[in-house]
């Protein structure tokens, strides 16, 4: 049961800061702020409105828009009314949030000012629809968020949070095969929340200011604003990622913390400016979701001057796995690593066989604890091939050291097998980032009548450079990396495919290159 000066479940959040600090602005968002006592009150109607509905105890609520302050009344709102809500990833598909849609079946959808138009039509296909709510914005068919919340009688008593009440749905990227519904619980972030404050990059002081640039549809912009909220301090929340906008709110607005995916680091470090300015403030970046390469990272300690932060995790995991703090940042051998275990996490490689490997040895990277997932949705087989025994396999390969620091080689389905060798792109892209000309990069594989398969580097050229060449870039990687892993071709691009969170989407890269053949691996 919950206690009344600590937050031990996410519906505690505002009601706790409300108490200590209600004044004190919870969420920055354009031109408002919303104190932790707005917050509290808000999200208490919204509770009151979803019981009224019929929407309370394990329903399903979806919302579909921009980052947006009302998703965090909302988000609190429904933990308060023992409701599980849905974040959909904006940027899919009209079938892609039909199929989402139809396999959460949420009670109520709401929609942000960008989006009415589509989900009204993508709602009309479904068997059972949704009621639909106008985050922000108006149109016919949608009820308007605030009338509807406020409409309802406030609760007399609300509800006591439960150990296993599901309260956030999120789905997976859907790099291959459709996507899953990841059920997190509140026991999940109640292990979440008890341990932030001991992990670097997640422990905040009340009163900083904490940017969320990372869309709260993902599980980066959710942690960060559960992680910024529970300690106190301030969410400053972005609608739209800019790298030169971004660049100057962090150095203008007071921005201590803020969590980057590696593409949006680099397109930071591309913008024009960026060495002009300063960071005075600027505590901690933290970065995760996609691999980074040396490179970038050194550029980036170089211009942001803070402290940085390395995540590695899985949706399921509710983000967390390892971390590489600052500190570790500095050790040698380092920097390539993704840390040591999170505080109440067990992590550890496994062979095919799920016994463990010895250290240095290659194999799937796995976790366990209180953190891994309550289920995916409505797909028992999905759950049961994913959690083993407790231990949640990632699909990443990698090793770990003798000091108990754990590297990550690429996903096992994006290994290339070329003559018989294992080459993991990750190592490949690490190795020609900085090479003159190569602004970014990706690495797949190609088919080879000699070899099976071949490394391929598909490439984008630095603006306002003349473009590398083959010979030049190979060169580079063969000077770094062993002769078999270096790319045997190139290809020049304008802008590598990737998802919400940054993730390379190499099976768009090597569809036209597989047309009519299968990969012998993956």
């Amino acid at each position: 049961m919950s206690q009344p000066d600590r937050v031990i479940y996410l519906a505690d959040i505002p009601r706790v800061q409300a108490g200590l600090r209600g004044g004190d602005v919870a969420i920055r968002f354009e031109d408002r702020g919303t104190t932790f006592a707005e917050l509290n009150a808000q999200s208490d109607q919204v509770a009151a409105a979803l019981i009224a509905a019929g929407a309370g105890a394990g329903a399903r609520l979806a919302v579909l828009g921009k980052n947006h302050d009302h998703w965090y009344q909302l988000m609190f709102g429904a933990a308060k009314a023992r409701a599980c809500l849905t974040p959909i990833n904006a940027r899919l598909a009209p079938p892609e949030i039909a199929y989402i849609l139809q396999d959460a079946a949420p009670a109520v959808l709401f929609v942000g000012a960008d989006f009415l138009e589509l989900a009204q039509s993508v709602a009309a296909t479904l068997a059972a629809p949704p009621v639909l709510v106008a985050l922000y914005g108006q149109r016919a068919g949608y009820a308007d968020f605030e009338v509807w919340r406020d409409a309802a009688p406030p609760l007399a008593t609300p509800p006591t949070p439960r150990d296993d009440d599901d309260v956030l749905q999120l789905y997976t990227s859907g790099t291959t095969g459709r996507p899953k519904g990841v059920v997190l619980s509140n026991h999940n972030y109640r292990a979440f929340l008890g341990q932030v404050s001991q992990v670097d990059g997640f422990s905040y002081a009340p009163g900083e200011a904490v940017m969320i640039t990372m869309p709260l549809f993902h599980v980066a912009g959710t942690n960060v604003s559960f992680s910024a909220l529970s300690q106190g301090s301030s969410v400053v929340l972005v609608a739209d990622f800019n790298p030169a906008a971004a660049m100057t709110m962090m150095a203008n607005d007071q921005i201590a913390h803020v969590f980057l995916a590696p593409a949006m680091i680099l397109m930071m470090l591309m913008a024009p400016g960026a060495d002009a300015l300063k960071f005075p403030h600027l505590r901690t970046i933290a970065y995760g979701s996609a691999p980074i390469s040396e490179d970038v990272l050194k550029r980036a300690q170089a211009t942001f001057g803070c402290g940085f932060v390395q995540f590695y995790g899985m949706t399921e995991s509710v983000g967390a796995g390892t971390y590489l703090s600052p500190a570790a940042h500095a050790l040698p051998g380092k920097l390539t690593s993704c840390g040591r275990a999170w505080p109440g996490m067990e992590v550890r490689v496994v062979d095919a066989d799920g016994a463990p490997t010895p250290d240095g040895a290659i194999g799937e990277i796995v976790f366990k604890g209180d953190m891994v997932m309550k289920q995916y949705w409505g797909n028992p087989q999905a759950t049961t091939e994913a959690v083993v025994d407790g231990w949640l396999h990632t699909g990443d390969a990698g090793l770990r050291d003798a000091d108990g620091y754990f590297y990550i080689h690429d996903r096992m389905k994006d290994m290339i097998v070329t003559g018989g060798e294992n080459v993991y792109p990750a190592e490949v892209e690490n190795a020609i980032h900085g090479c003159p000309g190569v602004a970014d990069v990706a690495v797949i594989s190609v088919p080879s009548e000699r070899w099976g398969e071949e490394v391929k580097a598909i490439i984008v050229p630095t603006p306002g450079m003349p473009p590398p060449t083959e010979e030049a870039v190979i060169a580079w990687a063969r000077v770094r990396i062993a002769a078999f892993k270096a790319p045997k071709s190139i290809a020049f691009i304008d802008v590598l495919p990737r998802n919400a969170s940054g993730k390379i989407l190499r099976r768009e890269l090597r569809a036209p290159y597989w047309a009519g053949r299968e990969r012998a691996v993956g």
